[in-house]
């Protein structure tokens, strides 16, 4: 598969744009057209040397409730020895340009374009931009929802490159999922997957379920429906879906359409615990 990718390079707008865009923000989903994803509303983190990032999701009231979702930019010989600050924190890194280092314990793993990366609680990593352009990574955190009994998932490090997408039923392979991890295992609590569409192929009916959803467009551009409305969306766009927002999608061409998508999965639902006098 020889995929690409989109990502941001920052930027300032001219002055002579009109300020019509395509941002959405509703209480069912929101759209961030890749447009926003400029120079004046990027962020900084401590501990964090020659890198900046773009946060796409945060947990906010009315916003995202399970996750959050960095587009990291680490320039030449910048990187992090104390990344993540939260030990129960899980997390997912996805490669979408340059290369880098990755070391967990004591064991170095080089990391390229479509490099997949699944950092459980508690793991010591290091990062490190160890070459001559910049590393853009999608970063999703996700605070690890345990259970008695059911062990924690292992480190896991892939490439997208290496692993065979798996088709939709009757769709003629036309949709497709590249999954990193096995649905049926119970350890892990949430799945970061990319989905693919050829041309002209759709979500033919307006999906409504509990998972909470956060989609990155790597590729092409698309049709989605999103609650009540239609919105376009194309690569480097990111689009938050609160659960049971209703969704569907057909995809325009004239390429394949292809997002990252996170999604929370294999838990009860949290039950409110009643006032007591």
């Amino acid at each position: 598969m020889n995929a690409s990718y989109y990502a941001p390079k920052g930027g300032y707008p001219g002055q002579e744009q009109l300020l019509t865009d395509r941002a959405v923000f509703t209480d069912a989903y929101a759209v961030i057209p890749k447009g926003v994803l400029q120079d004046v509303v990027a962020s900084y983190l401590p501990f964090w040397e020659k890198t900046r990032l773009w946060v796409l999701a945060r947990p906010l009231s009315g916003f995202a409730e399970t996750f959050s979702q960095y587009i990291m930019e680490v320039g030449p010989g910048g990187g992090s020895e104390r990344p993540e600050p939260e030990p129960e924190t899980e997390a997912v890194l996805f490669v979408v340009e340059g290369g880098g280092k990755l070391t967990v314990g004591k064991t170095a793993h080089e990391l390229r374009p479509g490099s997949y990366v699944y950092l459980p609680p508690g793991c010591e990593w290091r990062l490190q931009n160890d070459g001559a352009s910049e590393l853009r990574f999608h970063w999703i955190r996700k605070r690890y929802e345990r259970v008695e009994g059911v062990p924690q998932p292992d480190f896991l490090i892939a490439n997208e490159n290496d692993v065979a997408p798996i088709p939709t039923p009757e769709t003629d392979g036309r949709w497709t999922t590249t999954r990193f991890v096995d649905v049926a295992d119970m350890r892990h609590d949430m799945h970061v997957n990319i989905v693919t569409f050829e041309p002209g192929a759709v979500i033919p009916f307006a999906e409504t379920h509990v998972m909470e959803h956060g989609l990155y467009v790597l590729e092409g551009k698309a049709v989605y429906r999103l609650n009540q409305d239609w919105v376009e969306v194309e690569a480097g766009d990111y689009m938050w879906l609160r659960a049971f927002c209703p969704q569907a999608c057909y995809a325009g061409g004239p390429s394949r359409f292809r997002y990252l998508l996170y999604k929370d999965v294999n838990r009860h639902m949290k039950l409110n615990t009643p006032v007591t006098a």
